[in-house]
Order: structure tokens, then sequence, then C-alpha cells
């Protein structure tokens, strides 16, 4: 075997470990992030300066292009059966954004009625401007990485991601303005104040594009380099993923230990764990009653589940700085959102295991 082919292997062999194994990565990382922040706080710290595009500055950081590395790796494992599978579920794609939309709402409205009888009407109005900012942001770019290493359907996921992206500067005011009628009168004003603050042209450079950039690097590449390259280009996503969830956990594990207001935490935890299984959950629903294939359902699984927290927590650092417990709803579900994609991630996992194991005992002569 030439050394290149060695190479292959071992990265093929690498990136199966980290694939069967990335719930416990996970976690690890944010042990790490709790235990260890400081390299976390240094990667959101790292920056590149400023370039200017159109009228405006655009701030280029670490951060920004690990989070466009992973959306290009999504386009370019976009396959063209999976385009055309994407044309011909329109229905499906519309009403995971509908989902998206009215389910979290739904859940949040009824938080709030039973939230009245919380001890502590102030912490209440924090945690519902918290979850208004998980509710009201796209879905996250990450989703089509997880739905990539559980073998989803790419085009699906990226079609979720880019659809609510586009639609955000329209659908994010209206979003958030039925959650100020849910508000106190102080918080009321809280909310509406965040519809100021839009992130068109951020999210647009930072997913689209690069999404975009991997389509069409995908349409210009054989597909026999691709195939080759797809081991490699797993790998970067796993490390990309657990290198943003580091860092991201080095700015909000501290912080919510520091806090000693346990009820707050477990009842905030409780919520927004909720929250994102009944996210999680819808998706699951969805994909059974259109009847799609496995692929199609972890798609949507991931898309309805996971909401671009990283978007909402700058939002709340810019608006919200005179109120930071609104950040800890944000924080957790960022949290809760990556450690329930892990469990599914590894529960298909396992479930392609057994499909395998029982399909070698029945190849077997009698």
């Amino acid at each position: 075997m030439n050394r290149s082919g060695g190479r292959n292997v071992s990265v093929l062999a690498l990136t199966q470990f980290i694939h069967h194994h990335l719930l416990w990565f996970l976690i690890g990382a944010y042990a790490a992030s709790a235990l260890w922040p400081t390299a976390g706080l240094w990667i959101r710290n790292v920056g590149f300066g400023d370039v200017r595009i159109f009228h405006g500055q655009l701030h280029v950081s670490l951060l920004l292009l690990l989070l466009a590395t992973l959306m290009f790796n999504a386009g370019l494992g976009v396959k063209a059966a999976h385009i055309t599978s994407l044309a011909q579920k329109t229905t499906v794609l519309l009403a995971g954004l509908t989902a998206n939309l009215v389910i979290p709402m739904a859940y949040i409205f009824l938080v709030t009625l039973v939230m009245r009888l919380w001890h502590n009407p102030e912490e209440s109005q924090h945690i519902l401007v918290g979850l208004a900012l998980v509710a009201a942001m796209p879905i996250a770019g990450a989703s089509t990485a997880w739905a990539q290493n559980s073998n989803g359907n790419l085009a699906l996921s990226l079609g979720l991601v880019l659809a609510s992206t586009l639609l955000s500067p329209v659908l994010t005011p209206v979003v958030l303005s039925v959650f100020g009628e849910m508000a106190s009168e102080e918080y009321e004003q809280v909310i509406h104040n965040l519809a100021a603050y839009g992130s068109a042209a951020f999210l647009g450079i930072w997913i689209v594009v690069p999404s975009l950039l991997g389509l069409g690097v995908r349409v210009l590449v054989p597909e026999t380099q691709l195939t080759a390259l797809m081991p490699f280009i797993k790998l970067i996503n796993s490390v990309v993923l657990l290198l943003l969830n580091y860092s991201n956990g080095s700015v909000s594990l501290p912080q919510a230990v520091a806090d000693r207001d346990y009820d707050f935490l477990a009842v905030t935890l409780a919520i927004t764990a909720g929250l994102c299984l009944m996210a999680f959950t819808s998706g699951y629903g969805l994909s059974r009653l259109f009847k799609v294939n496995e692929a199609e359902r972890v798609s949507l699984m991931y898309g309805l589940g996971m909401n671009n927290n990283g978007t909402g927590l700058v939002l709340a650092s810019l608006a919200l700085s005179a109120y930071p417990r609104v950040m800890v709803p944000i924080i957790f579900y960022n949290l809760v959102q990556h450690l329930v994609a892990g469990a599914v991630h590894e529960v298909i996992g396992r479930g392609i295991e057994n499909q395998k194991v029982n399909g070698h005992m029945n190849q077997r002569p009698n």
C-alpha cells in the first residue's frame, strides 16, 4: 500500500471512530470548556480585521470562518439526486418551516401561563425573553453538519437552513412582536427593541454564500474526486463542530456555574430542555405524517430541533446588556440542542449497525 493510500485508510478510520462516538466527544468538549475555558475564549477573540463591503465594514473572525466551513462542506456534500428530491419535497420543506415557527411559539405561550405561578415574576420574564430569541432565530447551520454525519438528506437540511435564514429579516421581527404581547409592559418594550437589530447581512455572508459556493464546487469537481474527499470532509466537520461547541461553552458554562441561583437555573434548564425535545419530536412527527424516508426524517429532526443561537447570543449582548439573565435560556438551549443532537446521532448509528448485523445474519446459509 502506498503512502497516500495508507493516509486515506487512517483518515477513514479516525473519521469513523469520531462518527460513532461523537456524543462522548461533545460531552468532553463541554467538560473541557467548563474546566479550561482559556483556549475557547481565545478562539472567540481571534480576528482577522475588517473588510469593506458595499457601504459597511465586515468583521472577519475565526469563529465565523469555522461556521462558514460547516456551510461550505454542507453545500459540497449535496448530491444532484438530493436537489431533485428537494424539488419534489417542497410541501415537506414548507411544513418544516411552519412547524419551526408555530410549535415553539405554542410551547412558550403555555410556559408563560404556567410561570405566572413562579415566585419571582422578574425571572419569568427573563426566561420568556430568552426563549423568544431562541424561537425567533433561523435554523442552525450546524444542523447540516449533524445531518451529514448521520447520513441525512443534505439538500433538505440545507434547504431548511437557507429558507429560514433568507426569511429571517421578515419573520424574526414578527415572531418577536408576538412574544412581546405575552410579556409584561417593561419586557414588551425590551422584546420590541430586539427587532431593531437585523442580521440579514451577517446570515447571508456567513451561511448563504458559503453554502452556494459549496454547491458550485460540487458541480465543477468530478464525482470520483469528491467521493475520495468525503472522509476528509466529514472529519473536518466533526472537528469544527467540536471546536465551535467548546468555544461557546467556554463563555456559557463558567457563567452558568458561577450563578448560584440554583432554582432559576434548574427551572430554566427544564424549560429549555422541554422545548428542545418537543422541537426534535415535531421533526419526527412530521416525517411520519408525510411518510418520508430515513434520510429526510433525520434532516427534519435536526432542522426543527436546532436554532442559530450564536446569532441570538450576539443580539442579546448588543440589545440586552442590562438584562444578563436573559442569556441563560439561550445558553442552555445551545448546550441542550447539541446534546440531544448527539443522542439522536448515537441512536441512528446504533440502528444502522443493528440493520447491518441483521442483514449479515439473514444472508447466512441455513
